[in-house]
């Protein structure tokens, strides 16, 4: 039998892969809290875990008439961001897949009622939620990326999740699960991002986002996802990233409402120009999941 070891919601802001003197530069002269929380995510947990398999849920991987889950042996290359190719570019990745349990996947995602395909296309390309978090946090474990349909409403993301949960039980394989995007996910207007570019929380988009992506936060402390699902028509009015499917994958895959594991926070509660950052990971309880 497979299982869950551990998941969480890792921030992959593009300000993780500048050098630490433009990050400074950024930040008033201090370094953002995400990276050192990276390295730690690192060197505390995947390093003593040692997971067979990291399942990526990507936000930046926009599909439209279904989920889609990386089936290739290995992807290796350059990546250069379309979105910001002077901040990222030619970033070298060299990603060993998993397409056995891509294609179980797709096969139990689909059968639980939201069409999912495996692709091995070797010119599928890859984007920067995948390279930047391979870049810090890959050891000797497989990677696999799944899709972001931006046409899927919640009840289709924790559809998805639970295939993925169920295949993950039915493999061989201890799998992490890594929730990869943001909290609200608003940007300031181009003229005005260069006065919002500090982490300081302040410059998140609005008010009313930073209340409520706090509130998450406390309901991730809390071990209360229950909260977090059944208030998602609330918390969709602050945009958070690819309608937090991410979070709601995850945590369908690990129990839905009956989900219990409480968070810990890898980094402080961020700002990236209007946008929430942060890092929470849920270690998996000794008594189990639910």
């Amino acid at each position: 039998m497979g299982e869950i070891i551990a998941a969480g919601i890792v921030a992959h802001a593009p300000t993780i892969m500048m050098s630490k003197e433009d990050r400074y530069e950024l930040n008033k002269g201090k370094e953002i809290s995400l990276v050192p929380g990276l390295h730690r995510l690192k060197s505390e947990v995947l390093d003593v875990l040692k997971p067979d398999t990291i399942v990526l849920l990507d936000t930046h991987w926009f599909t439209i008439v279904e989920f889609c889950v990386t089936a290739h042996s290995r992807r290796a290359g350059l990546f250069t961001s379309d979105e910001l190719p002077r901040g990222m570019k030619q970033i070298p990745y060299d990603i060993k897949g998993s397409p056995a349990l891509a294609h179980a996947i797709a096969e139990r995602a689909t059968q639980a009622g939201v069409r999912t395909t495996a692709i091995d296309d070797p010119w599928l390309p890859i984007h920067y939620p995948t390279v930047n978090l391979s870049t810090f946090l890959q050891g000797e474990e497989e990677w696999l990326s799944v899709s972001h349909a931006y046409s899927g409403e919640p009840e289709d993301f924790l559809t998805v999740g639970e295939g993925i949960g169920r295949a993950i039980r039915e493999s061989d394989k201890r799998v992490v699960i890594i929730a990869s995007g943001s909290m609200s996910h608003r940007f300031w207007p181009l003229k005005q991002i260069p006065l919002h570019e500090s982490s300081d929380p302040i410059h998140i988009s609005s008010p009313e986002a930073r209340e409520a992506d706090l509130e998450r936060l406390r309901w991730f402390a809390e071990g209360n996802h229950a909260a977090v699902i059944d208030s998602m028509p609330e918390y969709l009015r602050h945009a958070p990233e690819a309608r937090f499917g991410h979070y709601l994958m995850m945590a369908a895959a690990c129990g839905g409402r009956d989900w219990k594991a409480k968070g810990r926070q890898f980094s402080d509660y961020e700002n990236a120009t209007g946008t929430s950052q942060v890092h929470v990971w849920f270690d998996k309880p000794a008594e189990g999941w639910n």
